[in-house]
């Protein structure tokens, strides 16, 4: 038989504020265990919760960014469960009037083709604390209870169940991510916790309408683990159903070291939570002016600036979607382009050599020690003749690792191409008269032998050659008796 798979996802962004949702106690990340938990946070007796309208900002900026219906009207309501790390014993959310309606986003697939994926509702709440299981020397364990995050806020984006694939369900889920750290509303830290990813998934036969019972995995923090907790899931739904059993609704866990999914608890239903409005907060109304307020800075978005970027600069839909990826590389790239005027080569150069020395050194486009202004400068260098692409690796590299700008590595180092014709005719010269074998084999047809030449000619100009008026010069004195 066969199956179809079906992907939901529950995205829980950290909101970047400076202080939580519902007291002024800070967000900062890194302090030491209970520290940043007041009395608000724990629900102690005679404190009151006081709306963060910070989160109530951010979170229109998103509803905005996806084209979504902010509501002039929202709720807060308590979630009633009981866990070690939710001090007050239940969690403020939004239930039935969510801030953020229905809205879309775009992937783009594999294959290049884009698809539409619905966003249901996208709602502001407050995290839980942190359950921290530890093993002692002795081989015992204990769990410790950090409320550091306890009121932390979060946007809560809950997506239709339009995926369908484990890949589908990566591409929203960096596209969301993306999203949220483009326009600011979010870090996205995933090792911080700032940006965590519920999987509902389910299988049912090929054609079938109808649901199939769904699992949700909870908690996933990398891209990488989302696909293959996504994958093993499906392949063990799959397997149950077709060796006579029956999918039982649950909460999973992940675990990466085994690469397995394995049961947490039941799957509660809305109504096992007891919802009811929190009688501490009054209603959220927001009005045209705050709306208006809210995006007036709201940046170019991803999607459009991609179009511009193909449409603008005449880049292909690979260059234009790595180089919109991140805000912050955008404008890296756009600054480097206004400076040179070649933004195919400007591409080139950010998407090929910057991307490469980033990912060797682990570290992001602001940290870069070469800046837009820099590679520019080397650029230019290209673009005049100064040097050659080859040799403008070497003065990348330089560069780098803290030479200095493109002129003064260049200057350093000896590396200006050799342009002279007539220092070339003579050095061609020579070494066409010290291979009379190899001439031989040239102008009896053998024309890979003219790499021979200009390998030749490179290795005893070390590399400084202008290689065009090597192959020109080349061509004419091999042609000549």
């Amino acid at each position: 038989m066969q199956w179809e798979t079906v992907i939901g996802l529950e995205i829980h962004t950290q909101l970047a504020t400076q202080s939580k949702i519902f007291s002024g106690a800070s967000t900062a990340f890194g302090a030491s265990p209970n520290t940043q938990a007041c009395a608000i946070d724990l629900g102690l007796p005679g404190v009151l919760p006081v709306l963060n309208a910070e989160a109530v900002r951010l979170a229109v900026r998103f509803g905005r960014a996806i084209g979504a219906e902010v509501a002039p009207r929202s709720v807060f309501a308590r979630k009633n469960y009981f866990y070690p790390d939710l001090p007050k014993g239940y969690q403020i959310s939004q239930y039935e009037l969510p801030i953020v309606g229905e809205g879309r986003v775009e992937i783009v697939l594999g294959d290049g083709s884009v698809k539409s994926i619905g966003v249901t509702r996208a709602h502001l709440e407050e995290d839980a604390g942190k359950s921290l299981h530890e093993e002692n020397l002795a081989g015992g364990g204990y769990t410790g209870i950090d409320l550091n995050r306890a009121g932390t806020p979060l946007l809560e984006i809950v997506s239709e169940p339009d995926m369908r694939t484990p890949q589908e369900a990566v591409a929203y889920a960096r596209k969301i991510h993306q999203l949220v750290r483009w326009i600011g509303i979010s870090d996205g830290n995933m090792q911080e916790g700032s940006f965590r990813v519920d999987a509902n998934v389910s299988v049912r036969p090929l054609g079938q309408t109808r649901f199939g019972t769904r699992t949700e995995i909870k908690n996933l923090n990398s891209f990488r683990f989302i696909e293959r907790a996504i994958q093993f899931e499906v392949e063990r739904q799959i397997d149950v159903i077709e060796g006579g059993g029956s999918v039982v609704q649950e909460t999973r866990l992940y675990d990466p070291e085994r690469d397995e999914t394995r049961p947490m608890r039941s799957k509660e239903e809305a109504n096992d939570y007891r919802y009811f409005p929190d009688p501490d907060l009054l209603p959220v109304e927001i009005d045209v002016a705050f709306i208006v307020e809210a995006v007036a800075d709201l940046p170019e978005l991803p999607d459009s600036m991609r179009e511009r970027f193909h449409t603008q600069y005449g880049l292909g839909e690979y260059d234009a979607s790595l180089l919109t990826a991140g805000r912050e590389l955008a404008q890296y790239f756009e600054a480097v382009v206004q400076a040179t005027a070649e933004p195919k080569l400007a591409a080139n150069w950010v998407n090929g050599e910057l991307a490469a020395a980033l990912n060797r050194s682990e570290i992001d486009i602001a940290q870069s020690p070469v800046s837009a202004a820099m590679l520019a400068g080397l650029i230019h260098r290209i673009q005049d003749g100064t040097v050659s692409g080859k040799l403008a690796k070497q003065v990348f590299e330089a560069m780098w690792s803290g030479e200095g700008d493109a002129d003064s590595v260049i200057q350093a180092r000896g590396l200006r191409q050799i342009t002279d014709s007539g220092a070339l005719e003579s050095m061609i010269a020579a070494i066409v008269a010290a291979n009379p074998g190899q001439v031989e084999q040239y102008r009896a047809g053998k024309d890979k032998v003219f790499g021979f030449f200009v390998g030749q000619v490179m290795k005893e100009s070390k590399g400084k050659a202008n290689p065009q008026q090597v192959n020109e010069i080349l061509m004419r004195v091999l042609a000549s008796d």
